[in-house]
């Protein structure tokens, strides 16, 4: 696959082109749009390898990519969506890396009447299933099968008051609702809610407040490096209980950065991170593994992660819904981006590295219980916890 970048004046891009014509009527234009730079860019620069890693072609159509860089920034983003709109005449656009982002692109998106396929993490970007979410989909877990497993595992360790501390986003606030609509039918207990924002340098007021009560253990809800910032300070105030983590931090850059402050910390994660540690009989062991073994092929050992993954699962879903939308329209035609959006709607059964997707006109996120594991950090390890 050869790439050749070109620069967009607008906003900071990364663009590149599957060495295939736009001139050709029947390709498949597909705009991405990632967090290359910025605090998301730990999650960004994964999922722009795995793009690099896509086929030419897609159910014998070639394939167009072109790839802009929001940096992170909800500005940005609308500038992005835009120029593949109304420039690129893209049949969908896939991302952004992180919720703000990916709720811009969707609004922006949804008005040419172009799919959007979500890397966010946030429930906002697919619910409530009306209006411009009516063109939203995304791949990673909603916030409830998270919270869950979180929940039994604290009730199992006979936890029964937690401070949790979050990001300002609406990653952050969809976790934190989840976690208070679920926690009392568990008898477990809210001492605090802290937030930071993603570009702090310091939590040191935030985790003052949060450890006062003494809770039994913190949820720590956040993406990327960022989140290792509440840990390091809990550990810098000797705090002893238990240290939750959600998915958004699933990577080696929030490894490196939290080093052995993070150590023992659970967390909710994807199948794919443990994808060797999982029974043979789980759907997605496989995928996961041959993902991870393309993946580190490309991009070194232990480079694989759930953000790299998430652009892989995009496209397969892709993959599977264009043969169908295909014998309704040609792309770069508004018949073939609607077609495409009911294609990706009416997917069943759809197996990936990270979980099994069953999308309807209700649920435009399709995963269910078996997109998140337990795992706890041992030894700079994801291990999986049964």
């Amino acid at each position: 696959m050869k790439l050749s970048h070109k620069l967009c004046r607008s906003i900071a891009v990364l663009g590149f082109s599957l060495a295939l014509p736009l001139s050709a009527r029947a390709d498949i234009n597909v705009g991405v749009i990632l967090s290359l730079t910025g605090p998301g860019a730990s999650l960004g620069l994964p999922e722009q390898n795995a793009v690099k890693l896509w086929p030419a072609s897609i159910a014998g159509e070639k394939l167009n990519v072109t790839m802009l860089n929001d940096s992170t920034d909800v500005s940005n983003a609308s500038k992005a969506a835009s120029k593949l709109v109304a420039e690129n005449n893209v049949d969908i656009i896939i991302g952004s890396s992180l919720t703000p982002p990916s709720l811009t692109i969707t609004e922006v998106a949804a008005q040419a009447k172009t799919p959007v396929i979500s890397l966010g993490g946030g429930s906002a970007i697919v619910e409530p299933q009306e209006g411009h979410r009516k063109w939203a989909f995304k791949v990673s877990a909603p916030e409830k099968y998270a919270v869950k497993l979180i929940l039994e595992h604290m009730r199992k360790n006979k936890i029964a008051t937690v401070g949790l501390i979050s990001i300002t986003t609406a990653y952050g606030e969809g976790y934190v609702k989840a976690f208070e609509q679920m926690a009392p039918s568990y008898n477990i207990k809210t001492t605090g809610i802290e937030r930071y924002n993603q570009t702090d340098q310091s939590v040191i007021a935030q985790v003052t407040k949060l450890a006062l009560p003494k809770p039994d253990a913190v949820f720590i809800i956040s993406a990327g490096t960022p989140g290792a910032l509440p840990q390091i300070e809990l550990k810098k105030r000797g705090y002893k209980g238990l240290i939750y983590q959600t998915q958004g931090v699933a990577n080696n850059d929030f490894l490196r950065v939290g080093g052995k402050d993070v150590e023992g910390a659970y967390i909710a994660l994807s199948p794919l991170m443990v994808a060797s540690q999982l029974d043979e009989s789980n759907p997605i062991r496989k995928p996961a593994m041959a993902f991870n073994k393309l993946f580190e092929e490309h991009n070194g050992a232990g480079s694989a992660s759930i953000f790299a993954a998430s652009a892989w699962d995009a496209m397969l879903i892709l993959e599977h819904a264009v043969p169908q939308a295909l014998k309704t329209a040609k792309p770069g035609t508004v018949e073939f981006r609607t077609a495409l959006r009911d294609a990706i709607e009416n997917s069943r059964d759809v197996v990936t590295s990270t979980a099994v997707y069953n999308f309807s006109d209700k649920d435009h996120n399709g995963v269910d219980e078996r997109s998140q594991v337990m795992a706890r950090i041992e030894n700079g390890k994801w291990v999986y916890v049964k």
